[in-house]
């Protein structure tokens, strides 16, 4: 097991007391564990939540803050506060650890992308621990929505992780939500990520936290097209840690995509903004995701949005209105709609090597 690479996910439920305060007793049992899988060779990276939590009581509110701007400031607080504990523990330890906050931007930037994977591959090497987390203090949107989960299947596949493990205060997932169905059954295994499952997973499970269920198997969506198996367990077990990496727990086991993306490709698939919506008729549609054949310009039926030539585009099916994938356009539009007056258009509009299905 020497240098499998896990990364761990905490939310803010597994962190905090039943007041919504940084619970320093939890904080201290999970970076016992890391410490414990540090020793036995693993590489580890941890994504964290509670930067809110650890700060909004510093700034003289009395419980967790609705506000947008109330949890930045918060976050802000709490940011330096939370990487203490993180920090001091582990160096107890001998472990030095590493603090990492990234946005969703860092992703959309190849640049970057390519940077933050570099930068981690380095702290992984030089046996540091990246502790990551969301820049909740400039991040608006990403606040309001289980912003973590994505993250760490974000960073699980940027560093081709062995394994993402997502604890949260619930035991995986169920057939019901367990608090409120006594007749729910745990799901031990999930091969494929149905709308089914979107159906029966239930919200936020504190009101401490920022996600629920649904963040967590979309995460695993992302994470396991990525070519990363996801387990999904409960901080509250005893060694949650430690048993979650061999899956000697209870909790739920989502397998890894046999055809997994590369980096290049997951830039593509995941984090690309897409400038324009290109529609295809069937001919093009069964070419490319039965065949894996390039996009022709004579395969396009319509197209919407300004896109310059190798913008990123969404490739959608004329005949189900469906997305099936993004590419990068080897013309612009201008191009395109001059090209296209031809009865026999001739050309490449998206490569192959520059094409990601998403069916």
């Amino acid at each position: 097991m020497k240098d499998k690479l896990i990364v761990f996910k905490i939310g803010t439920s597994s962190l905090t007391n039943h007041m919504g305060d940084l619970d320093a007793e939890k904080l201290a049992q999970i970076t016992s564990q890391l410490a414990q899988l540090h020793h036995q060779g693993y590489q580890l990276v941890l994504v964290t939540s509670g930067s809110i939590a650890a700060g909004f009581r510093r700034l003289g509110f009395d419980k967790r803050p609705k506000h947008i701007a109330d949890k930045q400031a918060s976050a802000a607080v709490g940011q330096g506060l939370l990487i203490e504990h993180y920090t001091t523990n582990l160096m107890q330890d001998g472990i030095v650890s590493a603090q990492v906050l990234l946005t969703q931007d860092d992703f959309k930037d190849p640049r970057r992308y390519n940077n933050a994977a570099q930068a981690l591959q380095v702290l992984l090497k030089r046996r540091a621990i990246p502790i990551i987390n969301e820049n909740d203090t400039i991040a608006v949107d990403e606040i309001k929505v289980g912003d973590n989960d994505t993250l760490s299947a974000q960073v699980a596949g940027l560093l081709k992780a062995d394994l993402l493990v997502l604890l949260t205060d619930v035991a995986g997932l169920y057939t019901a939500n367990p608090r409120k169905d006594p007749q729910a059954q745990a799901i031990a295994k999930v091969d494929n990520i149905t709308p089914e499952l979107f159906q029966i997973a239930s919200g936020a499970g504190t009101a401490n936290g920022t996600g629920g269920m649904v963040t967590k198997i979309q995460a695993a969506r992302l994470a396991t097209m990525a070519g990363v198996p996801v387990f999904i367990t409960s901080s509250q077990l005893k060694n949650s840690l430690p048993k979650a990496v061999k899956q000697e727990i209870q909790g739920t086991y989502f397998t890894a995509q046999t055809k997994a993306f590369n980096q290049k490709k997951q830039w593509l698939a995941f984090y690309a903004p897409s400038q324009a919506d290109i529609f295809v008729d069937a001919g093009a549609e069964k070419a490319m995701v039965a065949k894996g054949h390039s996009l022709l310009l004579s395969g396009i039926s319509e197209f919407s949005g300004n896109f310059q030539r190798n913008d990123i585009v969404s490739v959608y099916s004329q005949t189900s209105g469906k997305l099936i994938g993004k590419g990068r356009a080897r013309f612009s539009r201008l191009v395109v709609e001059e090209l296209l007056q031809f009865k026999h258009p001739e050309g490449t509009f998206i490569h192959r090597d520059d094409w990601v299905t998403l069916l």
